[in-house]
């Protein structure tokens, strides 16, 4: 029986973008990054989280992150041109992107926010994230994601 497919699969393979999926077990309630990627076997340097940010200007903007960094908010803000950026109340990640924590992603947003990846996917060559619903992931080259989803790149982490 093949894998079942989540919305992110869908519009990758509408796009051609070949992608691996990955999936995990998440009864015990830990769907955490760094616990993603060790259920996953791979290393955390490869797994990002897709992180919601507010600007000053209420604008929202998306930040794809190593799982084991966090977030530098100004140089964040900086990235988008903003004066301050701060992330969302998890109560408001469902209505602003469709998805539920632990299962956000970059791809197949309910709209297309500005959205920038750390600098460091430039160290690997492939990046591993959300395919949309808790307990899968999807792995693709870092600048197939960047390219596809019209993302800035710059360095945003602590």
């Amino acid at each position: 029986m093949g894998i079942q497919k989540t919305n992110v699969m869908r519009v990758l393979d509408s796009a051609h973008i070949p992608y691996n999926t990955y999936t995990y077990k998440n009864r015990d309630g830990a769907i955490d990054g760094i616990s993603v990627a060790n259920k996953i076997g791979q290393p955390a340097e490869k797994v990002y989280k897709t992180l919601v940010t507010r600007g000053a200007s209420k604008n929202f903007f998306i930040f794809v992150i190593p799982v084991g960094k966090e977030l530098n908010l100004k140089a964040a803000a900086k990235s988008v041109g903003e004066k301050s950026v701060e992330m969302i109340r998890m109560d408001e990640i469902n209505r602003v992107t469709g998805y539920i924590r632990g299962g956000c992603s970059p791809i197949g947003m309910k709209k297309d926010y500005t959205t920038v990846v750390d600098s460091s996917c430039g160290n690997i060559d492939s990046i591993i994230f959300s395919a949309g619903k808790i307990g899968f992931q999807v792995e693709i080259k870092p600048q197939e994601l960047v390219d596809f989803i019209k993302a800035g790149v710059a360095p945003v982490i602590d």
